[in-house]
């Protein structure tokens, strides 16, 4: 078991720093605006991304035993370093059938104190102690001083792939997930929270993308779990009625989880509009939000470092409102590219009861892409 983790946790970290798979742009799927160099949330500089991804066993569900598809993401938008000083942030909930913990203190403060982590449904408890007692095993916070902590965890339900209910994500899977935290390339698809999650009816979890707009980065992380088949459209064609092929749900099931994140000085109410935008680009992919999709998305930005700091007064720089019409247009177009770079990276993957959710297939949609003339 050790072994087989460690392997999974290394697996995790490599492809921080490889791609190796084509994301949709390098299938010919034609996207609006200028992405990042990476074309992932960590061109937002110093924000770092980090997985933990357990996969293990095979064959009929026995609950506590598996088989297991689950994970933990973790987006530290200082990075390691900068736990201690927050971001301003905003949050919104298109539908509310999930969960995003912290979220309160968020639009109580302005401020997001520490990680976001997503993971499945019922791993949101373990997941935030953990990151609470992250903070402190490291030094970074003093519980004698009386210190407390809301932290962000959101999740989405793998259950239909995972022993969900078998309690497999430990404390030491989220350690992992914010210690192996790095810049760089973003791995994707079947990783970290990702690992179980399906995407209109598709193989889903985790993507990312970026745009420069207005002279800032907005970056976007998605974990995908939503949709049917017939509602997908990728970059306008309606792919989902063209691939038909191993589609079987007969109602809307599953919720999406974004994070965007930005350099440009914005305060929390502003944040809060860039979260609604998110919206917008799920929409452009065939999402009706459903009513049992959690679509819960936080926007934070990296600048005005040091605003959060506990005594004194603060110096801030803000974007004016006039300026934030590009920004908005990055949200839009990089949600909507990270959910289908999450879905081009995913593999077929069998589950629990020999459960087989097929990956969107590259050469179909080619094909399909082309009949549309796009």
């Amino acid at each position: 078991m050790w072994g087989f983790r460690i392997a999974a946790v290394l697996l995790g970290s490599l492809a921080l720093v490889a791609q190796p798979r084509p994301r949709a742009r390098d299938l010919g799927v034609p996207y609006d605006g200028k992405p990042g160099a990476l074309n992932a949330i960590t061109d937002v500089a110093g924000l770092e991304v980090g997985h933990s991804t357990i996969i293990r066993g095979e064959g009929a569900l026995e609950v506590g035993k598996g088989p297991v598809r689950t994970g933990v993401t973790a987006v530290l938008p200082r990075g390691r370093g900068g736990v201690m000083d927050p971001v301003f942030a905003g949050w919104f909930s298109l539908n509310g059938n999930g969960e995003m913990t912290g979220t309160a203190w968020v639009e109580e403060s302005g401020f997001l104190e520490g990680p976001v982590l997503i993971t499945n449904t019922h791993s949101v408890g373990v997941a935030r102690d953990a990151a609470i007692e992250w903070q402190i095993r490291t030094g970074r916070r003093d519980p004698a001083k009386g210190w407390f902590a809301l932290p962000v965890v959101a999740e989405t339900y793998d259950g239909y792939l995972s022993d969900i209910n078998g309690f497999h994500v430990r404390k030491e899977h989220v350690f992992e997930a914010i210690d192996g935290a790095r810049g760089g390339a973003v791995a994707e698809g079947s990783v970290g929270g990702g690992t179980g999650m399906i995407c209109h009816e598709f193989k889903g979890g985790i993507g990312s993308a970026s745009r420069v707009a207005g002279g800032h980065t907005v970056g976007v992380l998605v974990q995908c779990n939503y949709g049917r088949r017939g509602q997908l459209r990728v970059a306008g064609v309606p792919v989902g009625r063209e691939i038909t092929e191993g589609a079987f749900r007969s109602v809307e099931q599953g919720s999406i989880i974004i994070v965007v994140a930005t350099d440009a000085p914005l305060m929390a109410h502003q944040l809060k509009r860039l979260a609604r935008r998110a919206a917008m680009g799920l929409a452009r992919n065939g999402s009706i939000a459903g009513n049992s999709s959690g679509d819960l998305f936080i926007a934070l930005s990296t600048a005005n470092a040091g605003a959060g700091k506990p005594d004194g007064e603060a110096s801030l720089r803000m974007l004016p409102n006039e300026r934030m019409d590009p920004l908005f247009q990055a949200t839009v177009e990089a949600t909507e590219e990270a959910i289908i770079n999450a879905m081009v990276a995913a593999d077929t993957m069998t589950g629990v009861g020999g459960r087989k959710v097929v990956g969107l297939p590259h050469g179909r949609l080619r094909e399909v892409m082309k009949k549309y003339g796009r």
